[in-house]
């Protein structure tokens, strides 16, 4: 098509050269049209070429569009002014007032001594037309309120629709590490474990959705003095541990039998000592006894993740970082950075009030000292260049400290890597204490995870799930339901703040909660079925003539909140709070739950059930809407199913 156009403007330009128009102001005046009809055709040439630019692999974030033209705007109107452009979605009872809303005008008054009213004026003036701004009106005390075109949004909509949900454009692909879980070898799983595993798994499913390389580093306590014990009892249980696999399934009473041990046999003590010194020179008895253990920790391990769909977990532990360690504090030593206190080798990282113990008074190494070691190791062996500790909010001190001592020592360049701690709060019973069993022992992960799968099957029969769907799609239903309830109750609290683990709330089907949004995805993928419409061949609609209009207020109202996908991914990108993709998801539900209430979708015959008639671009957007919900509810590592 291209080729043809250009080929006729060239044979246009010939006769052209060739004409006399002197004479003939009737020809001269068609050859003017002609020359403006030329002019269209190049500013569509323009049009159809920056279409083709936009890359399929990524989804406009309109927050961050509409800043940016704005933020030019600033520029333009008051070039010496320093702000950050603020650009908010209009709340549901102000729609009629735009789609989005500015508020610098107010904040810039002030420094430019003028009426907000005047800045904001100034502003639209300089405010260059683009794809997605219809109108722009300033109301109240200096608010300007934009209204978005709607082709651009119904075009990204079907981009969606034939191309899949896609991340926002992102700066740069990173290398991204994170570290989370990190279970102690010997020990099960607790509830103490659990807010580390479900928000990393969680965060790195995110930054592989955003397109990074990520590896994602299980920290597990593997080394240290309890494994002397650990040792030396598995040899006086099992002397024949090197040929023959002893039974140590259970880990935890085989730990507590060596502690037991340990405390009262001091005869026994000293061998403990004696199979660390051991196990730190590599002795082969010592380390083959400690692999035994470590192993079946690992198969204990493995099963929980199994059940919580954590995948990609590469296990690292503080073994790996052992030999590492010397050269760490040969490095620090020569760099100047270690100053002798009290026997102890310490390290003051600038801007904290604490040293980082180094070397202990008797030639030992910390947490401190392997934390060290691992960020070192991960900037340069692994060339990360996005570092991201899950670990609780009481480790900040300490995360802070590693941080500013690996940019002391010259390892760090904030430039050019990022590192974040990701904290979080405890987990609380319904009594608001620390999550116990009633005999006040720590909660087991795998006994909690059997009782979320009890309460499930309940409330899938208290539903009448167990008559309607077969033995296979139950207990998928029970499986996404269990633990899919655990995970969101987790991720839809602020991570930093503590929050109350109950089941009843977990479950309810009503509310902000992953049963309301799992049966919310599950009945919204089923509209396309009722209408008996393949996925095939919805793509073919969506290919053409795919989603034509929205001219009703609530396919706007839920077109415009599909879109909000990338900004609210780009704003995890930023905080890694991962409660405001849970709050847009149920947002998401009940936005179309409106849209669905008023707007008919499906004709049937009240007789017979037969479908008569059907919209298939309202077919098409509830079919965008279960892309986004089911894109969301993946980076939160919640299951979905098609029956439930």
């Amino acid at each position: 098509m291209d080729a043809e156009i250009d080929q006729l403007e060239h044979e246009v330009e010939k006769i052209y050269q060739q004409l006399d128009l002197s004479d003939d102001p009737e020809l001269e005046k068609l050859v003017d049209e002609n020359l403006k009809c030329r002019y269209r055709v190049q500013q569509l040439k323009m049009s159809i070429a920056k279409e083709r630019a936009k890359p399929l692999d990524r989804m406009i974030s309109v927050q961050a569009a509409l800043s940016a033209h704005l933020q030019a705007a600033i520029r333009a109107a008051y070039p010496e002014a320093a702000t950050v452009v603020k650009v908010q979605l209009t709340s549901s009872a102000k729609e009629e007032f735009g789609d989005y809303q500015c508020s610098n005008a107010m904040s810039l008054a002030k420094a430019v001594k003028l009426q907000p009213r005047q800045v904001a004026a100034a502003i639209v003036d300089k405010l260059e037309a683009g794809d997605l701004i219809e109108k722009t009106e300033i109301a109240g005390p200096g608010f300007i309120n934009i209204s978005l075109r709607r082709q651009p949004v119904i075009e990204e909509l079907n981009r969606l629709l034939v191309h899949g949900v896609r991340p926002p454009p992102v700066d740069r692909k990173r290398r991204v590490i994170v570290d989370y879980s990190s279970p102690n070898i010997a020990k099960q799983m607790h509830v103490g474990h659990l807010r580390s595993t479900i928000i990393g798994d969680s965060v790195a499913r995110l930054c592989r959705f955003l397109g990074h390389e990520v590896l994602a580093l299980n920290h597990v306590g593997d080394w240290g003095t309890q494994f002397g014990m650990l040792i030396a009892h598995l040899k006086d249980r099992f002397p024949d541990y090197a040929t023959k696999c002893p039974p140590i399934g259970d880990l935890q009473a085989f730990y507590k039998e060596s502690k037991v041990r340990f405390d009262s046999d001091e005869q026994f003590k000293q061998r403990a000592y004696a199979a660390v010194v051991s196990l730190q020179r590599r002795d082969p008895d010592s380390t083959a006894a400690w692999k035994l253990i470590c192993d079946a920790s690992r198969k204990d391990f493995q099963r929980v993740y199994d059940r919580l769909g954590v995948e990609n977990l590469v296990e690292r532990g503080e073994s790996f970082y052992q030999d590492l360690m010397t050269e760490v504090v040969d490095e620090l030593k020569s760099g100047g950075h270690l100053v002798p206190d009290e026997g102890r080798l310490i390290m003051w990282p600038p801007g904290c009030d604490i040293p980082l113990t180094v070397v202990k008074s008797d030639g030992g190494f910390t947490y401190d000292t392997s934390d060290l070691a691992a960020i070192r190791q991960r900037l340069f062996a692994e060339s990360a260049d996005w570092l991201i500790y899950v670990v609780d909010i009481g480790q900040g001190v300490h995360f802070k400290g590693i941080f500013s001592a690996a940019e002391k020592a010259g390892w760090l360049n904030p430039a050019v890597a990022r590192v974040d701690h990701v904290g979080f709060g405890v987990v609380l019973g319904e009594d608001r204490k620390k999550f116990k069993t009633r005999s006040g022992d720590t909660v087991r992960l795998t006994d909690l995870l059997n009782e979320g799968i009890e309460r499930a099957g309940a409330k899938l029969a208290e539903k009448g799930r167990d008559k309607e769907l077969t033995p296979q799609e139950l207990k998928a239903a029970q499986e996404a339901v269990a633990y899919g309830c655990i995970k969101y109750a987790d991720l839809s609290h602020n991570r930093n703040n503590d929050y109350v683990f109950s089941f009843d709330k977990m479950l309810d089907d009503r509310g902000n909660t992953a049963v309301y949004l799992l049966y919310a995805y599950t009945r919204i993928s089923s509209i396309a079925r009722t209408a008996n419409l393949s996925p095939d061949q919805l793509l073919k609609l969506a290919k053409s003539p795919g989603i034509t209009e929205l001219q009703h207020p609530k396919e706007w109202k839920l077109a415009k909140q599909l879109l909000r996908f990338a900004d609210v991914v780009d704003k995890l990108t930023q905080d890694l709070l991962l409660h405001s993709l849970c709050d847009f998801l149920y947002e998401t539900a009940c936005v179309f739950t409106e849209f669905y209430d008023v707007c008919y979708c499906i004709e049937k015959n009240r007789d017979s059930g037969e479908v008569i008639r059907v919209n298939h671009w309202r077919i098409l957007l509830c079919d965008a809407t279960a892309k986004i919900m089911k894109a969301g509810l993946d980076i939160l590592g919640i299951r979905t199913v098609d029956r439930m």
